[in-house]
């Protein structure tokens, strides 16, 4: 029999899950049917041929299929110190240090920069990794409102010449807004103030900037970063994330990341199959212009139909419907209609700014989404039908 105090904790648990349930807030696994809204699988990386035949030969070569230990253990090998250069490279910075997934990377990168006597400037709408990233630091933080740079700008000027570091964050393409930073204001700012600036490239490897790497190498601010963060998850198709930076950054790294130091090394192969989604992806112009043309003629259509897209200027495209309800209902009909879409709401969003979010990639035609938006039209014509059905 389990004991009282288990029997009770199981019983908070479900209480805690209806309570989601009442708020339309409770989240479950699903496998994805119909065309694939949810992917960030931009490039269609994940299902090319040339990058499953470049597992299965990594797999071969591999002399193992463990890590095996921490990176400063036995988990070292030739395969990632030759990766790191090459994604430098790539990155166009002078080293690059491997994480075995974006989250780690961002809460390793400023749990290891920054302290309690340093100060943060973060985008509201950052992502979590990066807010759990200040929380762990124990770093002072300044939230200033989403794309701001007015507010940022006042938040620095009133540090002027305080004792203490300043760190800029942002992430480059926001990742439930699909709109852009603007980087080289954002440089500007931190130079003017004596602040560093560290950017989040999660949405924009491998879809943005010279052979896909990020609006950073677009706006060429490499140089005046301190760090850029570049994820492997995404359009590479494969896992990990990149710290990309000095040599000074990366051996700082080494040293005090804890979640570098204290993971287990990603297997041998794995570093083949990123070094050749990093290949095919360098190969993709075309494939990365259809579909930022595709996200724009989408978005502006929603914005034309009357949708708030939230200013989308990336492969990215929200529809912001307000309510928990709504949004759910919407995602439904959708599904239905063949299209595999989630709903996003409170707390991933800001309470009331529930939302469908389209990850647009270059699978999807240009057909399929234009039915996409007839279909979304569709819905909202039965909106009053629907609020009548469920205050009834």
């Amino acid at each position: 029999m389990p004991s009282d105090a288990l029997t009770s904790w199981k019983s908070e648990l479900k209480k805690g899950l209806r309570e989601l349930e009442s708020r339309s807030q409770r989240r479950s696994l699903e496998e994805v049917c119909g065309v694939n809204l949810c992917s960030n699988d931009y490039l269609g990386l994940a299902e090319h041929p040339a990058l499953h035949e470049a597992v299965v030969t990594a797999v071969e070569q591999a002399k193992c299929v463990g890590g095996t230990g921490s990176r400063l253990l036995s988990g070292q090998t030739n395969d990632w110190k030759r990766l790191e250069e090459e994604f430098a490279k790539f990155a166009g910075t002078e080293a690059a240090l491997y994480f075995g997934s974006g989250y780690a990377a961002n809460l390793g990168l400023l749990t290891a920069l920054v302290g309690k006597d340093d100060v943060v400037f973060s985008d509201a709408l950052n992502h979590a990794s990066l807010i759990d990233g200040m929380r762990l630091a124990g770093v002072k933080k300044e939230i200033y409102p989403h794309l701001d740079l007015n507010a940022l700008e006042a938040a620095l000027r009133q540090d002027s010449g305080a004792p203490w570091r300043k760190v800029i964050v942002t992430e480059s393409v926001f990742s439930m807004n699909g709109d852009v930073a603007p980087l080289r204001e954002m440089a500007e700012l931190a130079e003017n103030y004596g602040a560093v600036l560290i950017v989040d490239e999660a949405h924009a490897t491998g879809v943005h900037g010279p052979l896909g790497s990020g609006l950073v190498a677009a706006a060429d601010l490499q140089s005046k970063l301190i760090a850029i963060v570049h994820t492997c998850g995404k359009a590479l198709a494969s896992a990990g994330a990149f710290v990309c930076g000095s040599a000074v950054l990366k051996d700082h790294l080494i040293n005090h990341a804890r979640t570098f130091i204290f993971s287990t090394a990603q297997p041998p192969y794995l570093a083949g199959q990123i070094r050749a989604a990093l290949n095919l992806a360098a190969g993709m112009d075309r494939e990365r212009a259809e579909l930022q043309e595709r996200a724009r003629w989408f978005a502006g259509a929603l914005r034309f139909e009357g949708f708030d897209t939230s200013g989308s200027a990336s492969q990215i495209v929200p529809a912001i419907l307000g309510k928990n309800e709504d949004t759910m209902e919407a995602a439904r009909f959708l599904q239905r209609e063949g299209f595999a879409v989630r709903g996003i709401r409170p707390p991933t969003v800001p309470e009331g700014k529930a939302r469908l979010r389209f990850s647009l990639t270059s699978k999807i035609s240009a057909t399929e989404i234009s039915r996409l938006k007839e279909a979304l039209v569709a819905w909202r014509a039965r909106l009053p039908v629907a609020a009548a059905v469920r205050n009834a």
